[in-house]
């Protein structure tokens, strides 16, 4: 008797079997709403920009960066009081595939840097911070990153007498689930908070919850190779502010399109153009309706 073929159904339930000793590793805990942020969180800027970075050698390059434009300063009013500013800095980077060191230094003193070192396959050291003059203002945080096969872990400890640890697992090949916990001494207070990403080749899901009061909910879908769109909803339920966006990130032959506009009335579009290899313009926009805050800017990048 010959052997009946396997139909379609039963295929299906084998191609659906989930190994789950074998799931992929999640992305870190603080990077679930990375693909939709990047529709959402364009780089917006005020006034003018010029950046040039010259590299040294295939590790190590210098950068220079000037700004022109306003600042806001703070007021009791609802109107945005701005006073006219310019500022430099320079900069220093190393970066090769085990370590990383940033570094930014203006005239007035002020210092930011990052610094990431692979101590081993699985556990990396991080550390950012911003050196100032002004009393109270500098600030230091670094993080302990391990990752397991199928889940990632993260202690956290910074200025502020703050602490925190979060976790992060795939449960499915698709689904991932996470926790994290805080503390920040200086302020006495605590906080619990919990997360899923779900997301395939075309769409990522987040849902993300505290017990301060913050729920965050986005969504991304890939609609072509070049072409992304992404959905924020963010609401505190204790002070009642909720914010709805919408955005998209379009990639096109030589520029880059990123843009949002929000349940607040505000409106905002970064294009980055590249004119030519090692020359890039950018024009930035934002329409703030609610609060009668607009702002335009445009730079230029010189090097690589």
């Amino acid at each position: 008797m010959a052997a009946i073929p396997p139909t379609t159904a039963d295929t299906c339930k084998v191609d659906q079997h989930i190994d789950y000793k074998n799931l992929p590793l999640p992305i870190p805990y603080e990077e679930l709403h990375r693909e939709a942020l990047m529709s959402l969180k364009p780089e917006v800027f005020e006034g003018a920009r010029f950046d040039y970075n010259k590299m040294l050698t295939p590790n190590f390059f210098l950068s220079h960066s000037v700004t022109m434009g306003p600042t806001e300063i703070p007021s009791h009013s609802s109107e945005v009081i701005k006073i006219p500013t310019s500022n430099y800095e320079f900069g220093a980077n190393y970066i090769d595939p085990k370590l990383m060191l940033i570094g930014r230094i203006s005239p007035e003193g002020r210092l930011n840097g990052r610094f990431k070192y692979d101590l081993l396959d699985n556990i990396s050291l991080k550390a950012n911070g911003q050196l100032t003059s002004e009393p109270h203002m500098s600030q230091v945080m670094g993080t302990i990153d391990y990752k397991g096969n199928d889940y990632r872990a993260q202690l956290q400890f910074g200025s502020g007498a703050l602490l925190g640890a979060n976790y992060i697992q795939s449960v499915t090949p698709n689904l991932s689930l996470g926790g994290e916990i805080f503390y920040t001494g200086q302020h006495r207070k605590s906080g619990v908070g919990y997360a899923a990403r779900y997301s395939n080749d075309k769409m990522v899901a987040t849902g993300q919850v505290a017990n301060t009061g913050m729920i965050a909910l986005s969504y991304s879908h890939k609609a072509s190779e070049k072409i992304s769109l992404a959905t924020e909803f963010m609401y505190n339920y204790m002070s009642r502010d909720v914010t709805a966006s919408v955005g998209y990130d379009a990639i096109l032959r030589q520029a880059r399109v990123r843009g949002k506009v929000d349940s607040n009335g505000c409106v905002s579009t970064f294009v980055e153009e590249r004119l030519s290899p090692g020359l890039g313009f950018l024009l930035s926009a934002e329409l703030d309706h609610g609060k009668k805050d607009y702002k335009f800017g445009f730079g230029v990048n010189v090097g690589e």
